[in-house]
């Protein structure tokens, strides 16, 4: 009777209470409002001395960068603390088969949301090329003549596009290989083959790195921003604005791809997976394939067709 109140008799887990979410919603916000604080400052800075003055000419002005780089700290804390207890969880057998499919479906259903992220972003880049002569005033009544020339051609007059071909075709080539090396390793991991899987994984996460590398040097050399026109200046903007914004969101999810594995990878090495039992590892490998498949679109969409446009 006793070791039957002990332990629960259902398969579903309970979850002890945790701090994590209330400071995850803590950083979060502190994050939203440094960021503010960054971009347009909360206040003007204050001549002269004293506590109130220093506090916020340090911390309130726009460009202060202190209060963003807190709640950054604290959602990488969170991300730290609150997935190493899953991990922690899942090692103490916490992780039945029923919350293991759930964990599936939850998976599944972030990579859903993240699908509606990149919509919005094709979206806007289709809006602006498909429709730039029949959208004249559509979002704002008022645009001035500047912008409303800006649609007139996409992509827009003086904007030199990528050649996909080289530096695009190169990072193409690297994400696929890391496709094909992820694989390998999660088919070594469902056979036991340790060894096998940390090679692998070893490769995916160096070729994840060297894509991030890639696209930050191809973002040195951009060429969207016309200071001295205004009128080709606005047009590249749009341009620019919708290519960053497209191939920069997806940047930043190669990053935390890249380090989703590497953790997996460490995982690895302190026998927290096996064949049984990986499905960190599975979701890893069901994001970076997610990623692999959203740059296909892009390369095509965003680095080709205008090319050839321009091109032709």
């Amino acid at each position: 009777m006793g070791d039957a109140a002990v332990k629960p008799q259902h398969d579903y887990h309970l979850v002890k209470p945790s701090p994590w979410p209330f400071v995850g919603s803590l950083s979060l916000f502190v994050l939203a409002l440094g960021a503010v604080i960054f971009m347009r400052g909360l206040t003007d800075p204050i001549d002269g001395g004293g506590l109130w003055a220093t506090l916020n000419n340090q911390f309130l002005v726009k460009g202060d960068i202190w209060i963003l780089l807190l709640g950054f700290a604290g959602v990488l804390w969170t991300m730290f603390g609150w997935w190493s207890d899953v991990v922690k969880e899942s090692q103490a057998g916490d992780h039945t088969p029923v919350v293991d499919l759930g964990l599936r479906y939850g998976m599944i259903l972030f990579i859903a949301s993240e699908v509606m992220f990149f919509a919005a972003w094709f979206w806007m880049f289709f809006e602006l090329a498909i429709f730039h002569e029949t959208r004249t005033g559509w979002i704002v009544p008022a645009w001035t003549p500047e912008i409303q020339q800006a649609w007139a051609d996409w992509p827009p007059p003086g904007v030199e596009t990528f050649d996909p071909f080289h530096l695009p075709l190169v990072n193409t080539l690297i994400l696929l290989l890391s496709g094909v090396t992820v694989t390998w390793a999660h088919h070594a991991i469902q056979h036991d083959d340790r060894k096998g899987a940390k090679l692998a994984l070893i490769f995916t996460v160096l070729l994840g790195m060297l894509f991030s590398v890639v696209q930050v040097y191809e973002y040195t050399i951009a060429g969207f921003n016309f200071g001295s026109n205004p009128a080709e200046g606005v047009q590249a903007n749009l341009y620019g604005a919708t290519f960053f914004m497209a191939t920069g969101f997806h940047g930043a999810h190669v990053v935390v791809g890249t380090i989703f594995l590497l953790v997996c990878l460490l995982r690895l090495y302190a026998g927290q997976m096996s064949a049984k039992k990986h499905f960190g590892f599975e979701a890893a490998a069901w994001y970076w394939h997610f990623v692999d498949v959203v740059w296909l679109f892009l390369f095509a969409f965003v680095y080709v067709v205008p090319f050839l446009v321009l091109e032709g």
